[in-house]
């Protein structure tokens, strides 16, 4: 932690000296007074109309710009390089992320559309953090939605492909990311290089590829910079929702990432390579900071593996990461929702009385609460405007759909159809709920609410928790495996989670 006098974050502040509170924490002061950035509004500004796509186009690439801002320092060298050294600094970043094990240096890497080839040699073109979603190819239905579908329904269940782990210096991470029940397989160094280079042989086949630089964790002083490379634009689009967005400035000055995810799930992996059980592999390598994705297409592999660094970093740090929803009230009262997947933390964090923090990860520090991620992933299954007005707003243009069923005729979407998966999602900026707090940050938990899925009537509908109590089924996490998110659960299922995990 930076050792200032006074910290300031958001609408909130905390004293590094002078008085303390419980457990040693420092006491906060929530400024009441509104501030214009306080809460995001997202319809300011007056419909545009256009007659055609391509007006449409013309007019978003023009008005095209950052969503989600992060205040702070854009670094000493912003001004002291001109824009092309900085270009230039850009796609060799790029191009050294790309390079293969067995050359001194990256492929050739411009950026641009592949169509536009000023000379005959080879080169890959990569989209850079596109702001524009009308700029990803890909479908869009007169609903202005952007759909789209797994090939197989095992690649829609989450947590159901294993995570392989690599043996190296971090033996504490290893020792409880496996065992008993755990989805997580160790691996060699050696065999997660061979399948990096799979990977990376992969990209350089291609004409083009998108490339994410974006942050992990609102809180600047534990901001994480992640890279993310992949061959579709559908897995560029969700993350680009998913993560958070830097402004121009940022981008410029981004440097070389924390973390680096090579996303080629449309290329299997070699079945015969050692420890490969299938054609899929999602590769964890915490020592050279980078993570594999070979052979499925569910972008929540994605998601969900930074998560798992997150998990491992910022205890280290003394911060814990909390599989949560947010929100806070107009008096600065902050309220954390607990829960595995299902257990609607998006539904009850999405109050239109209550500032959104954020609906599924946390981290929990000295400083307070702040949201980890940029964007939301709502589930969709009989998602009504009435039951959830705000989430049903925010699926708009530029909104991921996964796994949802349009109609054949009028290709509108039916949320109540669940013939592919249980599991429908709907992935968006976090200021597409009008209410969202940006930054999303917060003061300390005045309420923690854990929920439990709980299928088997042990516990009462509603129970106020002891500090004792609390903290019990906080390791417990006492909840079911129900059907929608996890692979081959038909009935409900007994389970103990903890709420962290």
């Amino acid at each position: 932690m930076a050792q200032n006098n006074r910290a300031e974050n958001g609408v909130f502040s905390y004293s590094r000296t002078g008085s303390m509170g419980r457990h040693g924490l420092p006491k906060i002061q929530t400024q009441h007074e509104k501030t214009a950035s306080e809460v995001f509004h997202d319809d300011s500004t007056t419909p545009v109309k256009a007659k055609t796509i391509d007006e449409l186009h013309s007019l978003q690439k023009k008005k095209s710009q950052p969503t989600t801002p992060i205040t702070g320092s854009q670094g000493a060298f912003a001004a002291t390089m001109s824009e092309e050294d900085r270009h230039k600094q850009q796609l060799q970043s790029i191009s050294a992320s790309l390079a293969s094990l067995t050359r001194e240096t990256g492929p050739k890497v411009v950026k641009g559309d592949p169509a536009r080839k000023s000379d005959g040699q080879k080169a890959t073109h990569v989209e850079h953090h596109l702001y524009d979603a009308s700029l990803f190819g890909v479908m869009i239905v007169p609903s202005s939605l952007l759909i789209s579908f797994t090939i197989s329904l095992l690649l829609v269940i989450q947590f159901t492909i294993p995570t392989y782990i690599i043996k190296n210096l971090y033996e504490q991470a290893i020792k409880y990311e496996k065992g008993s029940g755990s989805p997580n397989i160790e691996m060699d160094e050696h065999t997660f290089l061979v399948n990096r280079e799979r990977a990376v042989d992969y990209f350089n086949s291609l004409d083009k590829v998108f490339v994410n630089d974006q942050f992990l964790n609102w809180d600047p002083e534990h901001r994480i910079k992640v890279r993310i490379v992949s061959a579709r634009a559908y897995h560029s689009l969700f993350m680009h929702n998913m993560c958070i967005r830097p402004t121009p400035e940022e981008l410029e000055d981004f440097g070389t990432p924390d973390f680096t995810i090579y996303n080629a799930g449309q290329f299997p992996c070699n079945r015969y390579t050692h420890y490969m059980t299938s054609s899929t592999s999602v590769d964890l390598n915490l020592s050279r900071r980078e993570m594999v994705i070979l052979g499925t297409q569910y972008a929540g592999e994605m998601k969900k593996g930074l998560f798992s660094v997150m998990h491992y970093l910022m205890p280290k740090r003394q911060i814990l990461s909390l599989h949560s929803g947010c929100n806070m009230g107009k008096d600065g009262d902050v309220a954390l929702f607990f829960g595995l997947s299902g257990t609607r933390k998006t539904t009850l964090s999405t109050d239109h009385n209550r500032y959104l923090i954020g609906d599924d990860e946390h981290c929990w520090s000295n400083n307070g609460v702040s949201n980890i991620e940029g964007g939301c992933y709502a589930k969709c299954i009989d998602l009504s405007k009435g039951k959830e007005p705000d989430i049903w707003n925010a699926i708009k243009f530029g909104t991921v759909l996964e796994n949802v069923v349009l109609d054949d005729h009028n290709r509108e979407v039916d949320y109540s159809e669940k013939s592919v998966t249980e599991n429908t999602r709907a992935a968006y900026p976090i200021e597409y709920i009008p209410n969202a707090k940006i930054p999303c940050v917060g003061p300390h938990p005045k309420n923690v609410i854990l929920l439990a899925c709980d299928a088997f009537g042990v516990l009462p509908p509603v129970s106020k928790l002891s500090l004792a109590q609390t903290m019990y089924h906080f390791i417990s996490g006492y909840t079911a495996l129900v059907a929608g998110t996890e692979d081959g659960i038909k009935e409900p299922q007994a389970t103990f989670s903890a709420s962290c995990d």
